[in-house]
């Protein structure tokens, strides 16, 4: 047993290589496959959204979809955003898909069991409509015209 205090531990940096995910890009830069997207806010925005979500951002915290090419609260009723494992648009007490309200005039998002009524404030629920706020606010901006 040895009476000398312990060295402070150290962790390294990542090492950064030509392949790394981490590299820079361009503020507005789009990915070849949003190219051909008439809304270039929607279009950098995805890819800025796909880069962050590659370098370990919560897929869930998205404000746009990948798979639909679009601001989120346009499609998150699609039945592809429902995800029974972790509770994202689930009724976990009936086990049905809850339902999306999106009112875009007003800026509200509901979600609803067709069964039980109002969902639960679960994580995940707050978590749907956080980020479909945030889409919202975020397309209503891209929408509003250049000065």
């Amino acid at each position: 047993m040895s009476l000398q205090p312990e060295a402070p531990v150290t962790t390294a940096s990542p090492r950064r290589n030509r392949h790394d995910r981490l590299t820079l890009r361009p503020a507005g830069y789009v990915e070849p496959r949003y190219a051909d997207l008439r809304d270039k806010r929607l279009a950098a925005t995805l890819s800025a959204e796909d880069h962050a979500e590659a370098n370990g951002m919560d897929p869930f915290e998205r404000i746009t979809c990948r798979v639909h090419r679009g601001w989120l609260h346009h499609c998150v009723s699609s039945p592809l955003h429902v995800v029974v494992v972790t509770g994202h648009r689930w009724c976990r007490a009936c086990s049905r898909a809850l339902t999306v309200a999106v009112d875009e005039l007003a800026g509200d998002v509901a979600l609803s069991c067709p069964r039980c009524g109002p969902a639960p404030l679960t994580r995940p629920t707050q978590q749907i409509v956080r980020a479909c706020r945030a889409s919202l606010a975020a397309a209503h901006d891209s929408a509003a015209p250049c000065r």
